[in-house]
Formats: structure tokens, sequence, C-alpha cells
């Protein structure tokens, strides 16, 4: 495996170990600075925390909508990953990101990509778990990630769930690996014809949202939320604290039927002290004191 981090490494170093044929020489030291060698881009880490095994069962207790909407309140750009639906109506999962990304087929990248055991897809492979959720970064909503060989390793190694912004293929035997799976749709193309896996565990774009590995990726039948480790357990209290209250008005409405408007929608961070809302809450004990749904309690 050195050899493929070896060649990692030097993709992300733009600048040739030393000068092309025919090339100007480095220029000698200016002031003290030597021009280096090679160089990366500046960038910083891939991940952005870490989410213990708490909080992740916690964030997957919850809907996705909760999950946006805590999102949003917190003026987190949209976290759904478009076009991303289950397999089958069943298919629900929560774990960790490690992410994958294809590039357009070219034939120097597929010759300068690792072979073998060593390409970028099984080096994620191999970092998957039952508490993981492989994010393939597809160049096209038709093109192939994958199907039933490469991803009966995943079925191995107990993924939680495959979440992918492309196509899968060999739709009945996935359906028969026991992980969750989202996609935008199943086809019979062979996917190396129109890209190559390139990268495993850099920040990726999938379905026009940002993801991180070791980010929270949590799947329902509604779509797919990736949630920031750096802010996870902050979304989850204002996402929890917005189910309660939701639940509590849907049995309120239930017991006196009436227009939803006089208690939603509401803000969180925003209810106001005397509303109905507020009155509602106070009779099951949440308040200001014990809450951050409130005006003036907000605390993100």
């Amino acid at each position: 495996m050195l050899s493929s981090l070896a060649l990692r490494a030097s993709r992300r170093s733009p600048a040739l170990l030393a000068p092309a044929l025919g090339a100007p020489a480095l220029s000698p030291p200016v002031h003290g600075f030597a021009p280096p060698l090679s160089r990366s881009f500046a960038q910083g880490p891939a991940a952005g925390g870490f989410i213990d095994d708490d909080l992740l069962a916690k964030l997957g207790s919850l809907s996705t909508q909760a999950l946006v909407d805590g999102l949003w309140i917190m003026g987190y750009p949209p976290a759904q990953i478009d076009g991303a639906r289950p397999l089958a109506p069943d298919h629900k999962c929560v774990g960790r990101a490690v992410t994958l990304n294809f590039v357009e087929q070219r034939p120097d990248i597929a010759m300068d990509k690792p072979p073998g055991v060593e390409s970028p897809e099984y080096e994620a492979f191999e970092l998957c778990g039952p508490q993981s959720v492989l994010v393939m970064s597809s160049c096209g909503p038709w093109e192939s990630v994958g199907g039933d060989i490469k991803f009966l390793r995943l079925k191995q190694l107990g993924l939680a769930g495959l979440v992918t912004d492309g196509s899968v293929r060999d739709t009945d035997e996935i359906l028969g690996y026991g992980f969750a799976t989202f996609c935008h749709s199943t086809t019979a193309r062979q996917g190396p014809q129109a890209m190559q896996p390139w990268e495993a565990q850099g920040v990726v774009s999938c379905g026009g949202v940002s993801v991180r590995p070791g980010d929270a990726i949590v799947g329902d039948q509604d779509g797919v939320v990736v949630v920031p480790s750096k802010v996870a357990a902050m979304v989850y209290s204002i996402a929890h604290g917005r189910e309660v209250i939701e639940d509590i008005i849907k049995e309120e409405l239930v017991k006196n039927p009436g227009p939803p408007g006089l208690y939603y929608p509401f803000v969180s961070g925003k209810i106001v002290v005397g509303s109905p809302l507020s009155d509602l809450l106070a009779t099951k004990g949440i308040t200001p004191d014990n809450s951050n749904q409130f005006s003036g309690t907000a605390n993100w």
C-alpha cells in the first residue's frame, strides 16, 4: 500500500520533482529563500473532527428533515445530497463518511492510477465497517460506481450504507448484500468507460453537497443528509429539540383539531415567551430555562 500512498502524495504536488526537459533551471535563492523542488497546494485537513459512537447513534435516531432544519438554523447551506434515493423502501443508514472521488476517464489518468488492490476504491473499501457509509462522488448521474463483484467486499466488511450521486448495477445482487444503498438510479453501464476512481478520503462533492471524511451521513426515505463532524453535537441539540416540540404540537392538534398555524411553523431560537406555542410547551415542562429553542436562548 505504500506505493499507492506515495503516488497519491505525488498527485497532490502539481510541480514535478525536477524541471522538465528543456525547461530553465531553478533560480538561485533570493533573500535566503530557495524554491522547493516540489510543492503542495495549500489546503486544510480533510476531516473536520470525530463523532463518537454515542453521538452517531443519536444523530441516527432523528429524521433527515430535523437534521436539515438544524443545519439551516445554524446558517449552513443545503445539506441533502440531491438525487440519492433509497434502492429499496426500507433502506436507512447512519455512519461516518468514507469518501471516494471519481474523475473523468483519460488515458494518462488510467495509466497513473494505482492498479489492482492498491486502486483508490479498494483503499476506501478497507476503511469501511459497520459504522461507515461509503460516499462515492460520481462524474455523472447515470455512470456506474460499481456492482456485485466489487461491492461483495463491502458486504463482507459489514458496511452500514453506500451513497452516491451516480448509479449502481447488478441491483438484485446488491439488494441481497444487506447494506443500505442510496443512488441516483440503476444502470447496466460499465463505469470504467466514463470515469476512474482517483482519491480516497478527500473532501468530495456529492449531489452538490461537500462531504468530509468522518462527517455523519444519515439516510432515510426522504433522502440523505450530511452532518459536518465539527458541528454535529450542536446540530443534534437543535434538531432533537425541534423534534420534541413538533411531537408536542402534533399531540395537541390530535386532541384539539384545528389549523396548525397557532403553533407551527416555528423557528428554533426564536419562540416568544407568552406565545401560544410557549404556553403549550410550558405545560410539558419546556421553558427557556431548559431549552435553546426560545428567543434569547440560542447557543449556536
